[in-house]
C-alpha cells in the first residue's frame, strides 16, 4: 500500500518537475526565444483562470460569468500592495488572494441560496461594477488608462515562466487532492444532485459557498500572477468578454475536467499567436471551434475525466516491455 500511494505520488511528481524545469532550462540558455516563453507563461496563467472557471461551473455545478472581475482584484491589490504601500511582492500576492475570496464571499452569501442563474447575472454584474470603479477611481487606479508595474518577471522571461507555471502545477496538486478530500467529495454530490444531497445531511450553501471562495481565490492568484508578468493593467481585464474567453477553454476542455481545462487553454492561448497572421479572422477560430465541440461533444473534450500519468507511464512501460518481448505468432493464434 505504502509502495502504491509513493508511486502515485513519484510519477506526477516527476511530470511535474519536468515541464517545469526543462522548458525553464531551455528558456534560460536561450533555446527557447523570449517571445515564445511568453506565451507559454501566458498560457499558464489562463490555465490558472480556467481552473478557476471549472472550479465554479464543473466541481460546484453553479455558473458564474465574472471570474475576470476576481482576476483584476488581484492584480490591481498587488500593485497598490507592493509599488504605493511598498509591501514586498510575495507578500502582496497572498493579501491580494485573501482580499479577493472576501469579495467572493460577500457576492457569494446572498447569491448561493438562490437557485437558477442569479449567480451568472449577479456574477455578471459583479465584474461590470468592478471595471467602472477601476476606471474612476483614478488616483488610486489610473483610471481608463491602468497601472504599470515594473518587476524583474516582465524583463526575465525564465523567472516569469519557473514562477507561474510552478504555481500552475502548485494549483493542481491541491486542488486535485482537495476534491478527493471529505469536502471535495461533498462539493460533488451537491452538484450532482443538491436535494439528494441535503437529505442526506450535507450543507448544500456551506458546501457552494466553500466551492465559490475556493475558486475567487484561484482568480485572484492569476491577477496577481498577471500584473508583474505584464507589468501593466487595465480595467479592462473585468470585462464580460474576458470571461468568457475563460469560460471557453472550460467548455471545450470539458467541464468537471481540471486536466481539460489546462490543456485546452495551452492550445487555444497557442493556437492564438500561431495564426496571428490571419490578423482579425483569427478571433473566428474560438466560435468555429465552440460549435464544432457543441455540435459532436457537447461535454467537452475531456467530460469530467482526468488525466492520470500513472497509467500512461503504465501503459509506456507495458508497449516498450511487448516490443522487447513480442508475442510469439503461434501463442497468438493458439
Amino acid at each position: 500500500m505504502k509502495n502504491k500511494i509513493f508511486r502515485n505520488m513519484l510519477i506526477p511528481g516527476c511530470f511535474a518537475l519536468v515541464v517545469i524545469f526543462v522548458p525553464g532550462i531551455l528558456i534560460s540558455f536561450g533555446v527557447i526565444d523570449a517571445y515564445t516563453a511568453q506565451i507559454f507563461t501566458l498560457a499558464g496563467i489562463n490555465a490558472i483562470m480556467a481552473i478557476s472557471v471549472n472550479v465554479v461551473c464543473g466541481i460546484t455545478g453553479q455558473l458564474s460569468l465574472g471570474q475576470a472581475g476576481f482576476m483584476a482584484i488581484g492584480s490591481y491589490t498587488t500593485i497598490i500592495l507592493t509599488q504605493t504601500v511598498g509591501l514586498p511582492m510575495p507578500l502582496s500576492i497572498i493579501i491580494a488572494v485573501l482580499v479577493t475570496v472576501i469579495f467572493g464571499i460577500l457576492i457569494g452569501f446572498p447569491t448561493l441560496k438562490l437557485q437558477g442563474d442569479y449567480l451568472a447575472i449577479v456574477t455578471l454584474g459583479f465584474g461590470e461594477i468592478i471595471r467602472v470603479v477601476l476606471v474612476n477611481l483614478k488616483s488610486i487606479t489610473g483610471g481608463a488608462n491602468g497601472l504599470r508595474f515594473t518587476t524583474i518577471l516582465a524583463a526575465r522571461a525564465d523567472y516569469a515562466y519557473f514562477l507561474i507555471i510552478g504555481m500552475l502545477v502548485l494549483v493542481i496538486v491541491l486542488l486535485q487532492n482537495f476534491v478527493r478530500s471529505t469536502y471535495g467529495r461533498a462539493i460533488l454530490a451537491v452538484r450532482e444532485d443538491e436535494i439528494a444531497a441535503n437529505s442526506t445531511g450535507i450543507d448544500v450553501f456551506k458546501y457552494k459557498m466553500i466551492g465559490f471562495a475556493v475558486a475567487s481565490a484561484i482568480a485572484g492568484l492569476g491577477g496577481a500572477l498577471y500584473a508583474p508578468f505584464i507589468g501593466f493593467v487595465k480595467p479592462d481585464m473585468a470585462s464580460f468578454n474576458r470571461s468568457i474567453d475563460y469560460l471557453i477553454f472550460v467548455v471545450l476542455g470539458g467541464m468537471g475536467s481540471v486536466t481539460g481545462s489546462v490543456i485546452a487553454a495551452f492550445v487555444l492561448s497557442t493556437l492564438q499567436e500561431v495564426l496571428r497572421f490571419l490578423q482579425d479572422f483569427r478571433l473566428l477560430i474560438y466560435p468555429l471551434i465552440l460549435i464544432f465541440v457543441m455540435l459532436f461533444r457537447p461535454q467537452g473534450l475531456f467530460g469530467m475525466k482526468e488525466i492520470s500519468f500513472v497509467k500512461l507511464w503504465d501503459k509506456f512501460v507495458a508497449l516498450i516491455q511487448q516490443r522487447k518481448n513480442p508475442v510469439p505468432q503461434g501463442e497468438n493464434n493458439g
